[in-house]
């Protein structure tokens, strides 16, 4: 052991590997832009256009919603850039709301970005935003020697924390262009979770929405609200305020209690349907947790909750409603090793967000192109 090491009990990882290092920004020949303005799109904050800021829900909701909605909507979850350039080197500069201070989750799904280049015309992933993750402000590099290929770059916001800030430094003479047009634009509404928002991805891009959204040429906005996603009515009107939807997705179960379930879900769909007729909407039960497989209560409670929402998707296509419709989320993890795909029993790692995208997106596909979307 070097005497390095021993002397402070800890081995200087970062000084042994220089993988583990981080890069430094360089500023000669750089130009800084904000994505907020054209030729970048923005897509997962419905009100930016009119609010400014990057956050999931209106900065002064017309109705009261719950503190922590309220709180937990600055969270920038499902957030996206999108835009193409040759440039060869791609950096950041943000500003959060606040330090990495989560007990499960990587600083890298909480307070970082993702960078997906373009490459035969299917969005592959290159690189995460590393930085000291505990500054609330930070410069990062994502692409430092590229080889000047025009382009198509997605950028994925963080899951758990807020950006007050971010910039989005090129190559000064590098071109900067729109992104490629969209399929259609309207957008899937995914309401939900802890889950849904993407707890406990390692990093942004794998998030189940952020996985769907690479298969899928519509925008996703995610509406997760960690612990939150209660399905209460004022919700529900803030949610169906959101303009040009193609499909509302519900996956907030887990959070609601099964007294309050039935109440909700019908509710959610009555408001929903109201604003927006013939517009699909997917109700998904809750994914399997660890406890499932070892105590007989909690399969209790999850048949029963699941029958709750199977209920009411029935009662709607009984009423003439065929375009409301039913997911086992108990299936998506799979039959066997399901509580593998979780941090902690109950919140997928990236495994289990892949298998959740795996078993979502050609139901998603499915029900998109019975409504007569090109997907």
């Amino acid at each position: 052991m070097s005497e390095q090491t021993a002397s402070n009990g800890k081995v200087p990882v970062s000084k042994l590997d220089e993988n583990m290092r981080l890069e430094s920004v360089s500023e000669d020949g750089m130009r800084w832009h904000s994505p907020a303005r054209p030729p970048f799109r923005l897509e997962g904050f419905p009100w930016f256009e009119y609010d400014g800021v990057y956050r999931r829900l209106p900065k002064n909701p017309r109705l009261p919603i719950p503190a922590a909605v309220d709180a937990l909507a600055d969270c920038t979850a499902g957030g996206q850039i999108r835009f193409r350039t040759n440039s060869k080197k791609l950096a950041l500069r943000v500003r959060l709301d606040g330090v990495a201070d989560m007990n499960h989750m990587p600083a890298t799904g909480q307070c970082s970005f993702d960078c997906y280049l373009e490459q035969d015309g299917v969005m592959r992933y290159h690189s995460t935003g590393r930085y000291n993750h505990t500054l609330s402000e930070y410069e990062t590099v994502l692409i430092s020697a590229g080889d000047g290929a025009m382009r198509s770059v997605t950028l994925y916001f963080p899951l758990y924390r807020g950006v007050k800030e971010v910039l989005v430094g090129l190559e000064e003479e590098a071109e900067l262009l729109p992104p490629p047009p969209l399929a259609d634009d309207r957008r899937i509404l995914i309401y939900g979770t802890s889950i849904t928002q993407g707890g406990c991805a390692n990093r942004p891009g794998m998030a189940y929405p952020n996985i769907m959204s690479r298969r899928i040429p519509l925008e996703m906005v995610n509406l997760g609200f960690s612990g939150n996603g209660k399905g209460e009515p004022e919700v529900a009107e803030i949610i169906s305020d959101i303009p040009n939807p193609a499909m509302l997705v519900l996956d907030y179960e887990c959070n609601c209690s099964a007294d309050k379930l039935d109440e909700t879900c019908s509710g959610f769909i009555r408001i929903f349907r109201e604003r927006h007729p013939g517009v699909p909407i997917l109700v998904v039960s809750r994914i399997r947790f660890a406890a499932d497989r070892f105590y007989e209560s909690s399969r209790d409670l999850a048949n029963r909750r699941r029958q709750i929402l199977i209920d009411n998707v029935e009662r709607c296509r009984a009423a003439g409603d065929d375009r409301v419709y039913f997911l086992d989320g108990s299936t998506l993890l799979g039959e066997d090793h399901y509580e593998e795909c979780t941090v902690d029993g109950v919140h997928p790692t990236d495994l289990g967000f892949m298998r959740m995208a795996d078993g979502l997106t050609p139901v998603v596909q499915r029900i998109l192109r019975e409504a007569g979307f090109p997907v």
